[in-house]
């Protein structure tokens, strides 16, 4: 590939470019449970909304607006949990939560795959169930679930093979790229959570179980 070839690819793709970088920096940062992770987040979300307006795929075009308005909310959850507690700390998703997202996940599908339909979105169903699910996941995600990584590893790997169909390369690394993030956030959140568990137990005195 020439010089002049790389430049074009460039200039043509550098919405989709920068959406990549701050997608993965942002979730990076989330497995961490930096708070810095969340204006990250902020800046990828918008760049994808343009990234999948421009490919016609409208209900994640649509989810890149709650997307919007979950990562505002997630971004003033956790600063007030590290300023009330000092860190984010990983929430424990009761079942009755967890049973009420995934059907409203499925209500979601339903709901927006008619809307997808009717603005002749190309994979309206696909597209529809995978967005109705990221937003499970990342309203799980704000509230510190550990729980949104398992269906992020899940939603991910379904949207490999949607962003190949669609020819979206450079979105389809980077989804692989995210099914990685999230395994190790699935890992780390687990130990945070584990380790809360256990400072919690020496500190009330209790023996460890």
């Amino acid at each position: 590939m020439t010089l002049a070839a790389i430049t074009h690819y460039l200039a043509a793709n550098w919405v989709e470019l920068a959406g990549f970088i701050t997608t993965a920096v942002g979730i990076w940062l989330t497995t961490k449970r930096l708070l810095i992770c969340w204006p990250v987040v902020l800046a990828a979300d918008i760049l994808y909304l343009v990234v999948f307006y421009r490919a016609r795929l409208l209900s994640d075009a649509l989810l890149q607006i709650f997307f919007i308005a979950f990562t505002l909310y997630g971004w003033w959850h956790w600063w007030r949990g590290v300023r009330e507690e000092g860190e984010v700390r990983v929430e424990p998703l009761p079942l009755p939560a967890f049973f009420i997202a995934i059907a409203t996940g499925i209500a979601g599908t339903f709901i927006l795959g008619e809307v997808a339909k009717h603005l002749q979105a190309a994979l309206p169903w696909l597209d529809a169930a995978l967005a109705s699910f990221s937003l499970v996941g990342s309203w799980w995600q704000a509230r510190k679930h550990i729980a949104n990584w398992a269906l992020w590893i899940v939603v991910n790997l379904v949207y490999i093979g949607e962003y190949i169909y669609k020819d979206l390369w450079i979105t389809a690394v980077l989804y692989a790229g995210l099914v990685i993030l999230a395994v190790l956030g699935l890992r780390d959140w687990r130990r945070a959570a584990a380790q809360t568990a256990a400072c919690t137990t020496l500190s009330s005195g209790s023996p460890a179980i």
